[in-house]
């Protein structure tokens, strides 16, 4: 009988193999470790030991409380204005183009040319977005957030003098240029702004009020658009007088300040808003790409679907008016709608600022992927199962709560990503970049909502469209692939 011999070359072989398999899984285990620590002394040690013992919301400068409201109420009367337009939208383009369509194809085409002007804003919000991006980095954040108030208040004001769907679409267009605008400089003023351990709830609140703008432009069509949806556009311009606080209370921020005069004095440093640093730099090229794929599925999701609630509670609900008189049948119809788009705010209001909780608890990542997997539900629930005014109502709380919880993600996730002579500018560009590739998404589902459209079920078109676009979110989960995650750090400068 042959016996092995311990000593062999083979058994040699075998033991060092052994070995140092468990050396370098040993050295992999204790690297880990060392990174993990380093990243949790990281976190503790960017906040000074008494700051830990407080809440976000203590100790906070009264400055930087202002300057918070101040963007807050920019941002608020942005989305306000920006939701105008979704409340009267299908009966306002209804009536312009009611002498030159027949009555049978008068809800289809009203869909398909509010899809159309959808896809107008969206564009106008893009572009507006990537022009005063720059603008925000180059002549400041305040100066930014002036101009383009004034841009979105003036022009939403116009649009109560429309006469025809192309002037319509060219109003909006221009009311999207400053809506883009605005955002990028409100977002980088209060990150700049706020201590870095409270900075990202206070982006989150600052996201979560524009819940409130949304409510407002619901209050204002309750209450007035049943009269004429021309006042309800002409209420839109009185966010103009907000300039006069901004002016008065908020300075540009230390940060930007220092930015400039270093670029300014030394010819070694990089100039502010130099947009193409975002593509040419390999770290910001990788955040920049994760941004814009994460941006157009909310985006996407939201103004190529979710904003179209209206329209699906008006077509569900209107055979429950046709006794009634024309007149009287519209009011209460815009009356519906004006409160399931106020219970999709109070939804959204508590999604926003979820987000923000969850996010400092598990990462920007993890809440992120958890969002966009409940809005692809929320908006096939909504459109599915949408029948009546209480489903509706239920339904939009959901949708509300989901399908918006991603723009708190934008707000907080996005200015964690570029250092502060391109904040503005690329938090300008993803957030608007993405309304590029998602204004596809309102134009896909106007056409695919005339191509699915049922002469015995008016909701039946826009159901079917709705669920093939909200696959949209798929981009958000290719958009984590390519994602840092940023809890805990510094503002890169």
């Amino acid at each position: 009988m042959v016996t092995a011999d311990h000593d062999s070359p083979f058994t040699d072989s075998l033991t060092h193999s052994a070995s140092t398999t468990h050396h370098s899984l040993t050295h992999i285990l204790t690297t880990w470790l060392m990174v993990e620590e380093e990243r949790k002394y990281m976190i503790k040690t960017s906040i000074s030991d008494p700051e830990l013992k407080l809440r976000w919301y203590q100790g906070v400068p009264r400055y930087a409380w202002v300057v918070l409201a101040v963007a807050a109420f920019g941002w608020l009367f942005d989305a306000m204005d920006q939701n105008l337009f979704t409340l009267v939208r299908q009966p306002s383009i209804k009536e312009l183009i009611a002498p030159y369509v027949a009555a049978a194809q008068l809800d289809a085409a009203a869909k398909k040319i509010g899809g159309d002007i959808t896809s107008v804003f969206l564009i106008g919000w893009a572009v507006g977005g990537f022009f005063f991006g720059v603008i925000g980095d180059k002549l400041g954040r305040t100066r930014t957030m002036i101009v383009t108030i004034c841009i979105y208040a003036l022009f939403t004001g116009l649009n109560g003098l429309v006469q025809n769907p192309f002037q319509y679409g060219v109003c909006r267009f221009l009311t999207a240029l400053g809506v883009g605008g605005e955002f990028a400089a409100g977002a980088s003023l209060v990150a700049e702004v706020w201590p870095s351990r409270s900075r990202a709830m206070a982006l989150g609140l600052l996201q979560t009020l524009s819940a409130l703008g949304n409510m407002t432009a619901a209050v204002i069509n309750y209450t007035i658009g049943a009269m004429d949806w021309r006042y309800v556009f002409y209420m839109g311009a009185l966010p103009a007088l907000t300039v006069v606080w901004i002016m008065k209370s908020v300075h540009e921020p230390e940060k930007w300040q220092e930015a400039k005069a270093k670029a300014a004095m030394d010819p070694t440093q990089k100039e502010l808003g130099r947009m193409w640093e975002m593509f040419t730099d390999p770290v910001l090229r990788r955040n920049t790409i994760a941004g814009v794929l994460l941006a157009a599925a909310g985006v996407g999701g939201m103004w190529g679907v979710g904003f179209f609630l209206p329209d699906l509670t008006g077509s569900v609900l209107a055979p429950l008016v046709k006794h009634l008189p024309k007149a009287e049948a519209a009011a209460q119809l815009t009356r519906w709608r004006s409160e399931v788009f106020f219970i999709q705010n109070i939804g959204a209001a508590i999604g926003m600022f979820s987000f923000a909780v969850i996010s400092e608890r598990t990462g920007r990542k993890p809440a992120m992927f958890y969002m966009f997997i409940l809005a692809f539900c929320s908006v096939q629930g909504t459109f599915h199962y949408v029948d009546s005014l209480l489903s509706a109502q239920i339904w939009s709380f959901f949708l509300g709560v989901c399908a918006l919880a991603p723009f708190s993600a934008y707000c907080v996730y996005f200015p964690e990503l570029y250092p502060t002579r391109l904040r503005a500018t690329g938090v300008g560009f993803c957030y608007n970049c993405a309304r590029l590739v998602a204004a596809a998404a309102p134009l896909a589902l106007g056409g695919l909502a005339r191509h699915f459209a049922s002469a015995t079920d008016e909701t039946a078109g826009l159901r079917t469209a709705a669920s093939i676009v909200a696959f949209i979110y798929v981009a958000g989960l290719i958009g984590l692939i390519f994602a840092p995650e940023t809890r805990g750090k510094p503002l890169p400068e």
